[in-house]
């Protein structure tokens, strides 16, 4: 029987910045539907590797394949099809400023898509009520609290309905509370929806309670992989201590 082609898969990717090498010969398929967390100290690659899933960057070597397409022989509306499938939760939320919370979240269907004005704005406030936001649609991002602007960030991510969503450091300057209800939001969204899960995190509790597979990367390479219970066990010191730890960098 034909293994099903992974949501997304990293061959032998190599990146280097200078004399920085900070990707080195990493493996990495990503199954449908499944939840991965990408564990490291800072500086290990895993921002990187999520750029290069997006197409932000390109490698020095290898190829990076979103549902079996090599995304690095793309470029323009090429690229920008494939990115369509991709929902990206950036770590500062990255919501612009001059804008409302719902016109944010609006944004990518007003770019991406012909729906109508009056369309584009329920599904907006649809995809708010999902974050628990229902009544911020015409507040401004500076009136929001941190754990809101990741809502509203989640939001956008999700307001094309992509099959992939990658988040980069969710949880990362929230309270416990918050990041727990941020947590919950993605463990809902890959249950509920089958969305296919790639997130960065330091934050160990998080992981595992999202990742069904958690990969510990370490100088650009991939020190170790399995879920929560085998890095637990693993035979390298390192990943203990990481996994011992409430949250790491």
């Amino acid at each position: 029987m034909t293994e099903p082609t992974p949501a997304v898969e990293l061959r032998h990717v190599s990146k280097a910045f200078g004399a920085l090498r900070v990707l080195d010969d990493v493996c990495l398929a990503v199954p449908t539907g499944r939840a991965v967390c990408i564990l490291g100290r800072s500086g290990t690659g895993k921002s990187v590797t999520l750029k290069h899933i997006v197409g932000l960057l390109a490698p020095d070597s290898g190829q990076v394949l979103v549902e079996g397409e090599d995304i690095t022989a793309l470029n323009g509306a090429n690229l920008a099809r494939v990115r369509k499938r991709i929902g990206l939760l950036f770590q500062n939320a990255a919501l612009f400023d001059s804008i409302s919370v719902g016109e944010n979240v609006a944004f990518p269907l007003r770019r991406h898509s012909r729906m109508k004005d009056e369309e584009i704005r329920a599904r907006a406030q649809d995809l708010l009520e999902q974050v628990g936001l229902e009544r911020e649609y015409d507040k401004m991002p500076a009136d929001l609290s941190g754990g809101m602007k990741k809502r509203a960030g989640l939001a956008r991510a999700l307001v094309l309905d992509p099959p992939i969503v990658l988040a980069d450091e969710p949880s990362a300057g929230l309270d416990p509370v918050t990041a727990g209800e941020i947590d919950a939001l993605l463990v809902s969204l890959n249950d509920r929806a089958g969305t296919t899960l790639i997130v960065v995190t330091h934050n160990i509790p998080s992981a595992r309670v999202i990742g069904d597979e958690l990969v510990f990367l370490h100088e650009g390479r991939i020190l170790a992989r399995g879920d929560a219970a085998e890095l637990d066990r693993s035979e390298i010191p390192l990943v203990r201590q990481f996994m011992s730890s409430e949250s790491s960098g």
